[in-house]
């Protein structure tokens, strides 16, 4: 599988351990679901990155899971991240928004559905932490503009929308920033509900969990 994927890794790094330049993120032992609504959500649309797109266009949906379930099973150690460039009181910020989220705009942590430590839940949410900012500002940018959808309910376009131009700097600059913890592995579930209904924490109807 390994060799079927280097059209991955030309892109996403050796392994999938991420590209040198910021925007193509680590797939390596992120959840198989959630790679695997990634890439049906770049074949049929909702993201847009047209070499993806062409990519996947002929593939089948039990051959994406197949790749899904290959970049999933890697357990390879994470880089350690760059210190990160904000002032303390934007850290803190971000900090708040990331753990504890803000009440007043109704706006959700991010550890309520990624997890308390940032490192994803079993078996379809990603990983926060050893994500670029750039990456993290251009994802929630997109999810901003509507450049990048998901199924409905669309949390994350809802979460964007309510985060204003700087506390969204702020909560990618301060995850970017994170120390990875001595255990990386997604947790295998949330202690409670999540805090928002989300379309793409599901598979589509008809598929079995990876």
């Amino acid at each position: 599988m390994a060799q079927r994927t280097l059209a991955c890794t030309a892109c996403h790094g050796a392994q999938g351990r991420a590209g040198p330049d910021g925007y193509y993120p680590r797939i390596a032992g992120k959840p198989a679901g959630y790679l695997y609504n990634q890439l049906l959500n770049f074949r049929d649309g909702r993201r847009h990155y047209a070499p993806m797109t062409r990519l996947l266009d002929p593939l089948s949906e039990d051959y994406l899971l197949e790749i899904a379930k290959h970049f999933s099973s890697l357990d390879l150690p994470y880089a350690q991240p760059p210190a990160p460039r904000a002032t303390p009181e934007q850290l803190e910020r971000g900090r708040r928004l990331a753990l504890e989220g803000d009440p007043a705009v109704k706006l959700p942590a991010c550890a309520g559905c990624h997890g308390a430590a940032l490192t994803g839940v079993l078996p379809n949410t990603p990983g926060l932490l050893g994500l670029p900012r750039d990456y993290l500002n251009a994802q929630l940018g997109a999810w901003r503009t509507g450049q990048r959808r998901a199924h409905a309910p669309d949390c994350m376009s809802q979460v964007a929308r309510t985060l204003s131009p700087e506390d969204l700097n702020a909560v990618a600059t301060w995850i970017a920033g994170q120390p990875l913890p001595a255990q990386t592995h997604p947790a295998d579930k949330l202690p409670s509900p999540p805090p928002i209904a989300c379309g793409s924490a599901s598979l589509p109807a008809g598929r079995q969990q990876p």
